[in-house]
């Protein structure tokens, strides 16, 4: 299997650098909005359990990733059902989503990076997280960021600094990051 990207790698007008993806889900908006803000949906894709306080300001729980200790972050905008952001240790995390018909939502995640060295591991981590993703909104099941060893993590960060993304960055819970 070769590794396809669909992240890009950017400067924001900011100049902080950002990694970015967009899909588009046969599902109404309000479906998409649950996946990005539902601590049950959640958990078929995102990289650990999130419990939101779903108001700006308000708390986000990180826990039980086996690879890095719980935190919290904040919320930093929401406009439901169009745009979630939340701080991550540092890092941004922006969920817009766009209606394009009644029945399909675009689906854009931007993570701003606090360093960039790490934009090839989150570029890498996020293909995993949205494989899994794009299966559950399949109704198919995909173990994602969950899958351990299975999942094509490595291949994927290998893709990423071979395109030049910048790299580096230690990586939670692995002794080797190629």
């Amino acid at each position: 299997m070769s590794a396809e990207l669909t992240g890009t790698y950017l400067t924001l007008d900011d100049g902080r650098p950002a990694v970015r993806f967009t899909r588009t889900y046969d599902h109404p908006i309000d479906r998409v909005w649950q996946f990005v803000t539902d601590t049950d949906e959640l958990a078929h894709w995102f990289p650990c359990r999130a419990e939101i306080e779903l108001r700006v300001a308000g708390t986000i729980k990180f826990s039980d990733d086996p690879n890095t200790v719980d935190s919290t972050g904040r919320v930093l905008a929401v406009d439901a059902p169009r745009h979630l952001s939340f701080s991550w240790e540092g890092d941004e995390l922006h969920f817009d989503l766009e209606e394009l018909d009644e029945k399909r939502t675009r689906f854009t995640l931007t993570n701003v990076l606090v360093e960039e060295n790490t934009a090839a591991r989150n570029g890498a981590g996020w293909e995993v997280c949205l494989m899994a993703l794009d299966a559950w909104a399949r109704g198919e099941r995909f173990e994602g960021p969950h899958a351990g060893d299975t999942a094509p993590w490595h291949e994927l960060y290998r893709g990423y600094v071979g395109a030049g993304v910048p790299s580096g960055a230690s990586v939670p819970g692995m002794d080797d990051a190629s």
